[in-house]
């Protein structure tokens, strides 16, 4: 797609359903070097009654996806993806805006989540949205045993407040 074509009110974003998960798949495995598995998703879909998982569709396809669990009041956000050849549009914004306003209707007070120590791009995104990072886990992701930031935000955050002060 060019960039240039892309036109951002055609962006839905809705939450995800099984029928989803040839696009979900198609995503996760161009955006990540250890994806989850089909059958992973699935069980968040069905079996996991803490999970809440999101898609923005463009045109009728899934380009990016993001998923938390509901954990008393703490939402631990699971993944966030947008295909590469979405990225730059503000989606993966838009993905974490859906679903820190999802937690925040759940009841939520607060958000956590981990990310690779060398994404930056993701790290500046979640510090945007006020995520601060509290810790590291060593060794977390098992493809290159990278070590992960452990990260938090009390909910609403700043910049989710600001918005809502100029709507």
């Amino acid at each position: 797609m060019s960039l240039a074509a892309f036109d951002p009110g055609k962006i839905a974003i809705r939450r995800m359903l099984l029928k989803d998960l040839d696009d979900v798949m198609r995503v996760e495995t161009r955006s990540f070097t250890a994806p989850w598995s089909r059958q992973a998703f699935v069980g968040e879909l069905v079996e996991n009654r803490l999970a809440r998982y999101v898609v923005a569709e463009y045109d009728g396809r899934v380009v990016g996806y993001a998923g938390f669990w509901m954990i008393m009041d703490e939402g631990h956000i699971t993944n966030i993806a947008v295909d590469p050849d979405f990225r730059g549009l503000k989606l993966g914004e838009r993905l974490l805006e859906a679903i820190m306003s999802m937690c925040m209707a759940l009841g939520g007070r607060k958000m956590t989540l981990e990310v690779r120590v060398s994404n930056q791009v993701a790290q500046n995104l979640y510090r945007k949205y006020g995520f601060e990072r509290v810790g590291v886990r060593k060794g977390y992701y098992t493809d290159n045993n990278e070590d992960a930031l452990i990260m938090w935000v009390d909910l609403p955050p700043k910049v989710m407040r600001d918005r809502e002060v100029q709507a």
